[in-house]
């Protein structure tokens, strides 16, 4: 961006969106160790937007403002999901290649598209998943949450993390989608690394496509009563591209989010013998915890990404054709402007932005929701005499771009 400052102290500001060390990078060590801090560094000195570096320095601006973030996400006339209209993959200066290209790159989804074409994808997505929803989502929870707590229930301890919120989530998927048990491990895994970036994320991605690529072939030969089928066979008349790429899509969407939210519902509980003895008693609702999760800590912390389709002014800055810009709804959801005091308590208010917002909003919430309610019950009654096994201020985070997620939760119970 070329623009020349202004001389007029409330003139938008133009900050250029280039190669340069002078900006903060969302992937450095101090975005991992403490991204909230950043988000609040960013926030003070560039206001409710801000320019940032993604991995490759690729240039981004960051939405910081509750405000803006809803401006953006309400508005695809003004910022598309169309990644082919991205200046810097269009003139070449992003690769294919690039770890970005699984989470931002176009692909033949209702995610990458607008208007017309997105109505009929998403049609298609939604009425597959409300399918799926009245076959017995509760009921799959039910019966992978108790086989997880199996594994661990005569230890007399666990890590709900690494043997429990990782991996219960993708098992339901696996039924959901028509996909053999044995899959959900190895899809797991790579549903996180395409989530961490880095030189293996287009590896796994490959890994990902491969399976459900064969799945829709098994499907189109054998149809089920699953997800996949009922992409198939839906009247949108989805071709085989199409197919996988939703498949992909609700995959790495509904895994990695609910397995975030539901390692930070647990840890809400645990290190809270309030909350713990509430939901014990049936005093407090389970959907209460979930709704401050989500407040304070959205299983995605930013959200690729929106392109500019005109020059305008967004948080006092000028924004060009062809931006990139990434949504932070972690940053935006404890916005001073919407939230002067964090304190306060959010129970009853569902106008977060973890779900994001407009006509992308997560058409799979419901069902997450279930997921996430289903294994803290099922949890709470296998398990009594649960508690956490460390100090609360032990447990830690790791981010990366595009979420913040838990690295443990060990916890003790008797055996």
């Amino acid at each position: 961006m070329n623009a020349q400052p202004s001389n007029d102290p409330d003139a938008p500001r133009s900050c250029p969106l280039g190669h340069g060390s002078e900006l903060t990078r969302l992937f450095g060590p101090e975005a991992s160790t403490d991204p909230g801090a950043t988000y609040e560094r960013l926030r003070k000195e560039h206001g409710s937007v801000a320019p940032v570096l993604l991995e490759g320095d690729v240039p981004a601006w960051l939405v910081l403002g509750y405000r803006d973030n809803r401006r953006v996400l309400d508005n695809p006339r003004q910022f598309t999901r169309d990644a082919r209209t991205w200046r810097d993959w269009r003139e070449g200066r992003v690769d294919d290649t690039s770890p970005l290209i699984p989470m931002i790159g176009w692909r033949p989804d209702c995610v990458s598209q607008d208007g017309e074409p997105h109505r009929r994808l998403r049609g298609a997505v939604t009425d597959g998943l409300q399918a799926a929803a009245d076959r017995g989502v509760r009921r799959h929870a039910t019966h992978f949450a108790n086989k997880q707590i199996d594994a661990f229930a005569e230890a007399g301890r666990a890590d709900l993390v690494s043997d429990y919120a990782e991996h219960l989530p993708m098992l339901v998927l696996t039924r959901i989608l028509g996909l053999p048990q044995g899959e959900g491990r190895r899809l797991a895994e790579s549903s996180a690394h395409v989530l961490k970036g880095g030189e293996d994320a287009l590896t796994h991605n490959d890994r990902i496509m491969e399976i459900l690529s064969a799945l829709a072939e098994r499907k189109r030969a054998e149809p089920g009563s699953d997800f996949t089928t009922a992409l198939i066979e839906h009247h949108a008349g989805l071709d085989e591209d199409e197919v996988v790429n939703h498949l992909r899509l609700v995959l790495i969407a509904a895994h990695t989010t609910t397995s975030n939210l539901l390692a930070r519902v647990l840890q809400l509980i645990l290190t809270d013998t309030t909350r713990l003895s509430g939901l014990i008693s049936g005093e407090l609702d389970i959907s209460a915890v979930v709704q401050e999760a989500m407040w304070n800590t959205p299983p995605l912390a930013v959200l690729p990404g929106r392109v500019a389709t005109a020059d305008l002014e967004l948080g006092g800055h000028r924004i060009q054709e062809g931006d990139l810009m990434v949504l932070g709804l972690a940053a935006g959801n404890v916005d001073p402007e919407v939230r002067p005091d964090l304190g306060v308590s959010v129970q009853g208010n569902d106008a977060h932005l973890a779900f994001s917002s407009g006509p992308h909003e997560c058409p799979g919430q419901g069902i997450g929701m279930a997921i996430v309610e289903i294994a803290v019950d099922v949890l709470l009654h296998r398990l009594p005499g649960l508690r956490l096994g460390v100090a609360a201020e032990e447990l830690s985070s790791t981010a990366f771009t595009w979420e913040s997620r838990l690295d443990s939760l060990p916890v003790e119970f008797p055996a």
